[in-house]
């Protein structure tokens, strides 16, 4: 059983987040496992499926981003974990400056923290995209793996400048 079906949602980008929590919660207390303690064997480990199901379901698809990634993943299409071409230069310029930071160089840090600034003003501006191309029909399904490649390359930039900053400031 998938996520939507669990919930017994429309197989949607879009999805009312306020219909998904009572969804949640309306399962939630149909399979809860306390409601089963003098059930069968296989109903109680049913409902304890059910429950798990149901977290998960619930935890992936409140989540647009995660709900995207699992939506195509469901259509068997997959995203990438290459750089985007037209940040190349920019992940460049990045590694080099985070190779000083770890080898001792401050000087860097003036480049790092505008990096971050950068591209968490990148995260931002994917993520109101993605809601666009949510309202979209299937049609839009590569442009939506195009963006979330794209999203999730930027994504582990910016937690790597975070961590190497972190790391930095703690010292």
């Amino acid at each position: 059983m998938q996520y939507y079906e669990a919930l017994g949602l429309e197989q949607k980008l879009a999805l009312d987040l306020e219909d998904l929590k009572k969804r949640f919660y309306d399962r939630s207390r149909q399979w809860h496992p306390d409601k089963f303690t003098r059930a069968e064997p296989q109903e109680r480990q049913k409902a304890l499926d059910m429950t798990a199901l149901l977290n998960d379901a619930f935890r992936t698809l409140r989540d647009p981003v995660a709900r995207a990634e699992y939506f195509l993943r469901q259509r068997g299409m997959e995203l990438s974990k290459d750089a985007p071409p037209e940040l190349l230069e920019e992940v460049f310029d990045l590694n080099m400056a985070l190779e000083e930071l770890r080898g001792g160089d401050d000087a860097a840090l003036p480049q790092l923290e505008s990096a971050r600034r950068r591209f968490s003003g990148m995260l931002r501006e994917i993520d109101n995209q993605l809601q666009g191309l949510f309202s979209g029909g299937p049609e839009n399904l590569d442009e939506i793996r195009g963006v979330l490649n794209r999203r999730r390359y930027i994504s582990n930039l910016v937690r790597e400048v975070d961590k190497e900053l972190n790391v930095h400031l703690s010292n």
